[in-house]
């Protein structure tokens, strides 16, 4: 990401950065991602919506996709949590 106005982006402009290279992917199955924030332990909260909000592959899309694509642009993330999460979906098993 460049400079802007001679100063360097923060951590928040470069997650919505990577998010919106990311997100294609998401949409190209008829989902999308909604950014929250960034907690003081450097975790980025988002809400997965449209077909990724009810996928039983969630969970897998966000750490193995949106996780690990936001770390690596921006090291400083330790964490992608979904905060729009179904607690009830493995209750049945």
């Amino acid at each position: 990401m460049e400079e802007t106005n001679g100063t360097l982006p923060t951590i928040e402009e470069r997650v919505k950065e990577a998010m919106e290279m990311f997100r294609p992917q998401l949409q190209a199955d008829g989902g999308d991602m909604e950014f929250v924030g960034i907690d003081e332990q450097n975790r980025v909260h988002l809400n997965l919506v449209g077909a990724c909000g009810s996928c039983p592959m969630a969970v897998m899309t966000l750490k193995m996709g949106v996780e690990r694509y936001i770390q690596d642009a921006v090291p400083e993330i330790t964490e992608v949590v979904q905060d729009n999460a179904r607690s009830d979906f493995y209750s049945d098993f």
